[in-house]
């Protein structure tokens, strides 16, 4: 009996290895699936193929379907979430002239968020008040964790977002090249296209994801819900191919092996060196600053495969503060419907791995490792803290929003 064909679609960053290695690894086959990865530019390309057919699933931003189903994209399909492909794995990186602004502003040498925003903020003051223009950073997406977590940061930071910079949308592979040729002034993206711009000499690595917001959700496997409910059986079975690539590529042991494929032309196409600091957590931040970053990049550990409904409404819940769509009940029913644990979990029956039997959680309550009652077996989550103290509870959503400001945080 033949292998069930299935088309995927990828932007190459790191996050995308663990579908890579369920296809160079034998995970998929193992399962009875074929798959033919192809490479992609953009998020809108990825969206926009997924929706019209070309890919049967893709490795997509983690709030990607939810903008979809909430009418922010072009076509109207619905799409679902039924796995999330890590936790982590960006970072913010600045010009070496903005960072040697901030550090005469009393920026520290690591990757700790509060001290970079306080100094980035005085940076902004002093430029105001000597009338430059404002700085420009990029993001990748207007609805991705990029966009939400920059502006997260910088809100909490005493840094107004809308008024204080300019946002602009550059692709991923081509944020280094913008930096290096002075048309931003920084830029949030997955790795590797942080440690590239540094290897380049042209950027510093000011804080990171897991600084912001740790443990926090990135990409999810995406797909149009008319596939998921036409082929549960091979969506189950991609499932558990790319969870068991999951756990492979967070096992240290395989790092190198996992840095050599993803370095090939035809995947990532960056050397192998430049890949193994984000995998191992030891980045190198510019001028050969090498820092050990706790929870980097999770791709498998503390449920970071489990789309958990929380990860989706708090996603709702910067698009509402931000202006993209109006909060409503009908909305965050759109919300909660689109990440599916039931699907994950459903294909994990049996397989002896654990996974969590809450939907959804309070994020940022843990602040320490904390371990978990689930279905076949216990997990460790967390620590899961924001940097800035807050949290948010998916049952007082009404609240968190009422409590947000569109600009500088208060």
């Amino acid at each position: 009996m033949g292998l069930t064909h299935i088309s995927v679609g990828y932007v190459p960053l790191l996050d995308s290895a663990v579908l890579i290695a369920a296809q160079e690894m034998g995970f998929a086959e193992t399962e009875g699936l074929f798959l033919t990865l192809t490479r992609e530019t953009s998020w809108a390309n990825i969206r926009d193929r997924v929706a019209i057919g070309h890919f049967d699933v893709a490795h997509m931003l983690a709030p990607m379907p939810l903008s979809v189903n909430l009418g922010l994209a072009p076509l109207e399909v619905s799409m679902a979430a039924p796995m999330a492909l890590g936790l982590g794995g960006n970072a913010v990186t600045v010009s070496n002239g903005l960072w040697g602004a901030m550090k005469g502003q009393g920026a520290s040498e690591g990757v700790e968020a509060a001290a970079s925003g306080l100094a980035l903020k005085r940076v902004i003051e002093a430029r105001t008040a000597s009338g430059q223009p404002p700085l420009r950073f990029g993001v990748v997406h207007p609805e991705s964790g990029h966009n939400y977590e920059l502006r997260y940061w910088l809100a909490a930071s005493g840094i107004d977002p809308v008024r204080d910079i300019e946002i602009v949308i550059v692709p991923p592979p081509f944020l280094p090249d913008a930096l290096g040729a002075g048309r931003i002034d920084g830029y949030c993206v997955g790795e590797p296209f942080n440690s590239v711009a540094v290897a380049r000499g042209v950027g510093r690595i000011v804080t990171t994801k897991s600084s912001i917001w740790r443990s926090s959700p990135e990409k999810v496997l995406g797909t149009r819900t008319q596939w998921a409910e036409r082929y549960p059986e091979q969506l189950a079975a991609l499932i558990r191919a790319t969870t068991r690539a999951a756990r492979w590529c967070g096992d240290p042991a395989n790092h190198g092996k996992l840095a050599d494929i993803l370095a090939r032309d035809d995947r990532l196409g960056i050397a192998p060196p430049i890949l193994m600091g984000a995998l191992s957590g030891r980045l190198d931040l510019g001028g050969g600053a090498v820092f050990e970053v706790s929870d980097f990049f999770i791709p498998f550990e503390r449920a970071a495969n489990f789309p958990w409904i929380s990860h989706a409404l708090w996603f709702y819940a910067q698009m509402v503060r931000w202006g993209q769509v109006a909060h409503s009940a009908e909305n965050a029913a759109k919300v909660t419907a689109t990440y599916r644990p039931d699907i994950y979990r459903a294909a994990l029956a049996g397989q002896g791995i654990p996974v969590p039997a809450a939907n959804a959680k309070v994020e940022g309550a843990l602040s320490e490792p904390t371990a978990l009652g689930a279905m076949e077996g216990r997990l460790i989550l967390g620590p899961d803290g924001f940097f800035d103290g807050m949290q948010f509870d998916p049952d007082a959503i009404d609240g968190y929003i009422a409590a947000q400001s569109s600009g500088v945080a208060a």
